[in-house]
């Protein structure tokens, strides 16, 4: 039987963005407020019976998100000539917390994996899922 252990922390970012014109009403400039939720897994728990500091890891999640809240994602060279939909910017998300990761931002807890979840509204959101290492 295969069993995993989670946690999750969520936090928000607002933004500025343009779409292309296959996108409805949202080619134009304009805004959101994107809702992150990271959730880390790992086969088991540790010594201590947790998957990893939840403190730590909204601090990782918070620090990712920084550089993009109340910014225009359209004047961001990395992202010149994409579309910066919620799909795309939930695995940029993931990028960005798995570099962290990486470096040590939760210590040496062996998270397996990262799901990332990117909610515009309760009614329709994206995800990006890969395993750690």
């Amino acid at each position: 039987m295969y069993s995993i252990n989670s946690i999750t922390v969520s936090h928000h970012f607002v933004i500025a963005h343009s779409l292309g014109l296959c996108f409805g009403p949202a080619p134009q400039l304009h805004g959101t407020t994107f809702v992150v939720e990271a959730e880390l897994r790992r086969d088991a728990l540790d010594a201590d019976g947790i998957i990893c500091d939840i403190g730590r890891s909204l601090d990782l999640l918070k620090t990712a998100l920084a550089e993009f809240d109340y910014r225009n994602l359209d004047e961001f060279a990395e992202f010149r000539g994409r579309n910066t939909t919620r799909e795309f910017f939930a695995c940029e998300v993931h990028k960005r917390l798995v570099r962290r990761i990486e470096e040590g931002a939760l210590g040496s807890q062996a998270s397996t994996s990262l799901r990332v979840v990117l909610r515009e509204n309760q009614v329709a959101w994206s995800a990006y899922e890969a395993p750690l290492g």
